[in-house]
């Protein structure tokens, strides 16, 4: 690498390891309440499932003020997780390092990865720390793929409550898989694992000081993996139970960074979407159960008063982006009844696919334009939200898929306008 981002203390802490088949990372910040878990969880599955590999658990911790490392530190496996452990051949370290760089996700992948290249490892799984719903099989079914058949990038597939991931449903899932041609489910889930050649690819590369690095990592991640032609699977995790979010709270910035993301990306990939129609399955390994889930709670009125707001307040703005016709279609929603409130899947895929538009010809600043973008999504999860409210999870994701097929179906008209001039 041209720039060494460890400080000299933990390389030589690494130096003192030695190498190791299979790191661990676990970025952290403020999660001292559920990162013991993480830690055991995670140890207790290399005893388990991979006895015989050198191991190491890193913890990329931002700054925790809340003793987020000494949880790491003092994680122990219990009695009963005993039980489930083979005797190992090759012991587990664990070792807790802050990151340096931009705040954010980004940063802590970069020193893992970084730290995985150091100690030469065949396989890296990225695991978010506020897990609660991970098990120690999860290890077995992010590494496996790697290690055994070979593949470059593993992407979790989650059982999700219909209003966790919104911004994944509605926008980055359908995009993804219609620009690139993969069904990539949870393309930003946050759990991973990559092989040694990959993550060495995303190392050389130079997104870790720009603005992708607080939210959109993970959807840079998947979309390299996909348009440079790694080898990516999905598999089947369970349940995510994590501190989900109000789909209706405040969440501009991370929209923006996340949505920009796959915007940007656009621009750099172009000659790989261009090229692409329709979209394939990923392969998918593991066994597929039902699960519990934890409700989501959303605020309909709130998002729908947000959304009547956009309209009127940023119709300005909107008016630059969006066509005359469309934007008519979007606004006319803007004065149905809650009851009957209802924004078409075509409506919302042409919207998304205008903003693209219009974030690749500046039509006006993008951090601007990606920020009004988020009353009409807000509009949409309402919808959303109205229509699936008595529907089973199979039905949701049939929703879903629908959504997605619209996408694929608007993708030769965006094509057509993306290198032409405005119209």
């Amino acid at each position: 690498m041209a720039e060494e981002i460890l400080t000299s203390q933990v390389r030589e802490q690494v130096g003192a390891l030695g190498a190791a088949d299979i790191v661990v990372g676990i970025p952290s910040y403020n999660n001292a309440r559920t990162i013991s878990h993480v830690v055991r969880a995670a140890n207790a599955g290399l005893l388990k499932y991979f006895p015989d590999r050198r191991a190491l658990i890193v913890n990329s911790d931002g700054g925790s003020k809340d003793r987020t490392r000494e949880a790491v530190e003092a994680a122990k496996l219990e009695a009963r997780e005993l039980l489930l452990v083979q005797y190992p051949l090759q012991p587990v370290h664990r070792l807790s390092t802050p990151y340096h760089g931009v705040p954010g996700k980004g940063s802590a992948f970069r020193t893992i990865f970084r730290i995985a290249e150091l100690v030469g490892a065949r396989a890296c799984v990225v695991l978010d720390a506020d897990l609660r719903s991970i098990a120690p099989e999860w290890l077995d079914l992010l590494l496996r793929p790697v290690l055994e058949h070979d593949f470059d990038y593993v992407a979790p597939y989650y059982k999700r409550h219909k209003y966790d991931g919104t911004i994944t449903n509605s926008i980055v899932y359908p995009l993804t898989r219609a620009l690139y041609g993969r069904r990539i489910r949870q393309p930003i889930g946050g759990d991973f694992g990559l092989s040694g050649r990959f993550l060495q690819r995303l190392l050389t590369r130079d997104v870790w000081t720009t603005d992708v690095a607080r939210y959109g990592i993970d959807i840079w991640m998947t979309t390299i993996a996909i348009a440079e032609n790694f080898r990516t699977c999905q598999v089947h995790l369970g349940a995510k139970i994590h501190d989900a979010k109000d789909p209706g709270s405040d969440l501009s910035a991370m929209m923006a960074q996340v949505v920009g993301s796959v915007f940007g990306l656009m621009e750099t990939y172009e000659n790989v979407w261009r090229n692409v129609f329709g979209s394939l399955p990923a392969p998918l390994f593991g066994f597929p159960f039902e699960v519990g889930l934890e409700p989501v709670s959303i605020d309909l009125p709130r998002m729908l008063a947000a959304f009547s707001q956009g309209c009127r307040d940023l119709r300005p703005v909107y008016q630059q982006v969006i066509p005359a016709p469309l934007l008519k279609e979007l606004t006319d929603c803007a004065s149905l009844p809650a009851e009957t409130f209802v924004i078409r899947e075509e409506i919302w895929a042409a919207a998304v696919y205008e903003f693209a538009l219009a974030y690749h010809r500046r039509t006006i600043t993008r951090e601007h334009l990606l920020r009004s973008l988020t009353p009409l999504y807000l509009g949409w999860v309402a919808s959303f939200a109205r229509q699936t409210e008595p529907e089973n999870p199979a039905q949701v994701e049939e929703r879903i898929e629908r959504l997605c097929l619209v996408y694929e179906q608007l993708k030769p008209p965006l094509l057509n306008r993306w290198s032409a001039g405005k119209g």
